[in-house]
């Protein structure tokens, strides 16, 4: 398997787990999805829109946008039902770029700004590859975020989505 063929399947992967983490979510009442929580951005409702935030910033670098990096803290979405429906969007669109690149998109490299002004350019598939990370390491804060509440977290095994 290729580099490609990794970023699809974690494409995918990321695809499923954000369905399965809002699922749960969706079970939540309001008070406990915004209630103030420990961990990055102090909700459940503040970590989800960052979680997409996050993703729109790095696909739009990927597609030749984005070069500066807007307030990592915007919520995009007050309201979870739209909140859940621009996330499968934008996982759709994750997955639908990532079977139409080949080996030479991870040949490039990457300029932008971050949040706090500095310019970087990095490799390509050091960017990819911390696109995925970002993404893992935050469904996991809202998974603890979601074990302090009623609602049994899912299982986010990626071998155990891939492979049921």
């Amino acid at each position: 398997m290729n580099a490609i063929d990794h970023f699809r399947l974690l494409a995918r992967y990321n695809r499923i787990a954000n369905e399965r983490l809002y699922e749960k979510c969706d079970e939540l009442s309001d008070g406990e999805y915004r209630a103030q929580r420990r961990g990055s951005f102090g909700s459940i409702h503040a970590l989800l829109n960052h979680m997409l935030l996050g993703d729109r910033i790095w696909m739009s670098r990927f597609m030749g946008e984005g070069q500066t990096t807007p307030w990592l803290a915007t919520i995009l979405y007050d309201d979870f039902t739209e909140l859940r429906s621009a996330r499968a969007r934008e996982d759709s669109g994750i997955e639908g770029f990532f079977t139409t690149i080949d080996e030479t998109f991870l040949e490039k490299t990457l300029s932008y700004t971050n949040s706090k002004g500095v310019h970087y350019t990095d490799p390509m598939l050091n960017a990819v590859l911390h696109m995925f990370n970002h993404q893992t390491h935050h469904r996991g804060q809202v998974h603890v975020m979601l074990s302090q509440t009623e609602i049994q977290p899912p299982s986010l095994d990626m071998h155990r989505i891939l492979n049921p």
